[in-house]
């Protein structure tokens, strides 16, 4: 197991900032996925650490040694790095087997410990057997582990996922995920995890490294990126939360703060030492929005668009205090709205986000 450190780390490609000051700290045996949308910076990332790209500021540290700064930079085959592509990137040719032992033959590894090496990886992820079959008589899954035993066969010190579920198809992704944490469980091996896909993240990662331009967001766990997001575009882009302006009123002693949103009384989550200020903004999430029991006070306003999904559906509604504002929220079968009609919900929380945060 190696750690990673990742110092002030920046990218340059002519005129454009692909990465700017990045800092993060991945702790032997860690898994840490790096979450962001398209352009966000996180594959120039990874290409950096594993020597692909040259750092323009800043150093990257993999088990107490420097393999990246201005003027010094480690050749990628001299780091110790495994990298799962989402391509597989298997040659047709070749058995599994041969795919897997590739690395030790160009190596030059004694064919006997060459083949324990390739079995152990063989049965690491679950393959045992298969080492005769060729790369076409495989599944989708079965390829992406043959690609995780080649990766595994050189004994590296830390392992790179590039999306390697973008590939496969959606059926395929849950019983994927259940074993890239089997093997991390197993083996105990640093993982950082590149993906666009928030519930990979959130199911395999021990913290998540949320980017957006280039830059870190926060870096927490799964759950502190979802209950209380660093900024508005945590919110906003982990789990479609609901960014909406308040106006807060007081503060309590137990990390409670009271406010007002839509003209109405709310009691938010709020960090220690948040208080009374204008123009404050919260993140809620569809469990926060529930219907008004008749004859209570609500937010008053109109059902855009009924989403069914099977068992329940995802109702848009927008409040007659605000047109332009959408507030989103699942309603289990039977349905009882339909688009266009009337409505009255109640917000029963939310997480003020930190005025400090919002880059």
């Amino acid at each position: 197991m190696a750690g990673l450190t990742i110092r002030n780390l920046s990218k340059t490609f002519g005129q454009f900032e692909a990465l700017k000051d990045v800092s993060i700290t991945v702790k032997p045996g860690e898994f840490l996925a790096v979450l962001g949308p398209s352009g966000c910076g996180k594959t120039t990332l990874l290409r950096m650490i594993a020597g692909f790209e040259h750092v323009s500021g800043g150093e990257i540290e993999i088990d107490g040694q420097i393999v990246s700064r201005p003027g010094k930079e480690v050749p990628p085959n001299e780091r110790r790095i495994g990298i799962v592509f989402q391509n597989y990137a298997l040659w047709p040719h070749m058995t599994v087997a041969e795919n897997v032992g590739y690395s030790l033959r160009v190596a030059k590894v004694e064919a006997a410990e060459a083949k324990r090496r390739v079995d152990d990886a063989l049965a690491l992820v679950n393959l045992d057997g298969m080492g005769d079959r060729a790369p076409a008589n495989l599944s989708g899954g079965q390829r992406q582990r043959v690609a995780l035993a080649r990766c595994l066969v050189a004994e590296p010190k830390l392992v790179l996922f590039d999306e390697p579920l973008a590939n496969l198809d959606v059926h395929l992704r849950a019983s994927m995920e259940d074993e890239f944490a089997a093997f991390h469980e197993r083996t105990g091996t640093t993982v950082v995890y590149i993906t666009h896909d928030q519930a990979e993240a959130m199911a395999l990662a021990d913290r998540i490294a949320v980017m957006d331009h280039g830059k870190l967001m926060q870096l927490d766990t799964p759950q502190t990126i979802y209950h209380r997001p660093a900024n508005e575009m945590v919110a906003s882009f982990i789990s479609q939360g609901m960014v909406m302006p308040v106006t807060v009123t007081s503060a309590e002693v137990d990390g409670f703060c009271n406010a007002t949103l839509l003209g109405q009384p709310i009691r938010l989550s709020c960090a220690p030492g948040d208080g009374p200020r204008d123009g404050a903004s919260v993140c809620c999430r569809a469990e926060h929005v529930r219907i008004a029991e008749p004859g209570s006070d609500g937010i008053d306003g109109r059902i855009k668009r009924v989403v069914y999904q099977g068992g329940a559906a995802r109702i848009e509604f927008v409040p007659d205090a605000d047109a332009e504002m959408s507030i989103q929220f699942d309603q289990p079968d039977p349905q009882p709205f339909a688009t266009g009609d009337r409505a009255r919900i109640q917000l029963t929380g939310g997480w003020l986000i930190p005025a400090k945060s919002a880059d």
